[in-house]
């Protein structure tokens, strides 16, 4: 934590638009699934077994959903509407599964801008290489509040 050290903030509910848009492309690798399955101490044999996953319709193992799902969040906190903001509540729907390799294009669109409560709700569409739908989602999204001066008064969390 850098005190005192001035963090970009993203965008603030005044500076957003309904029809804005943003894409991001993810290709799913080996690190990425050992880092989360480490994190998470997931061992699903759906996750990283061949043998096991190869006796299933899905034919080999598959990305878990809750992976994709961070992909989503980390894209709210990192761009649209950027550092500062918070996902209050999300919708997700994987209708197809992803699989280790694969590379997913997320579509991200704000569908309302609601300055009363202080929210945007976002739409949001994954395709994978062969441009099959495999996430589709709504979140609602609270944008970074604009920082207030602190004349001097110490920060009670310190």
């Amino acid at each position: 934590m850098l005190l005192g050290k001035k963090r970009k903030l993203g965008r603030t509910i005044e500076e957003i638009s309904v029809g804005e848009k943003l894409t991001l492309t993810e290709k799913i690798e080996d690190k990425d699934l050992l880092l989360y399955l480490g994190l998470t101490n997931d061992s699903n044999p759906l996750y990283i077994q061949h043998d096991y996953a190869s006796q299933t319709p899905y034919k080999k193992p598959i990305v878990p959903s809750v992976m994709l799902n961070g992909i989503i969040n980390s894209a709210i906190s990192k761009y649209l509407p950027g550092p500062g903001s918070h996902v209050l509540k999300q919708e997700i729907e994987y209708a197809k599964p992803v699989y280790h390799y694969g590379t997913v294009q997320f579509l991200f669109e704000v569908t309302e801008v609601n300055t009363s409560s202080h929210t945007v709700q976002i739409k949001v569409q994954g395709t994978n290489e062969d441009e099959q739908t495999v996430i589709n989602g709504q979140l609602l999204v609270c944008p970074p509040y604009k920082p207030q001066p602190m004349d001097g008064n110490a920060l009670d969390n310190f």
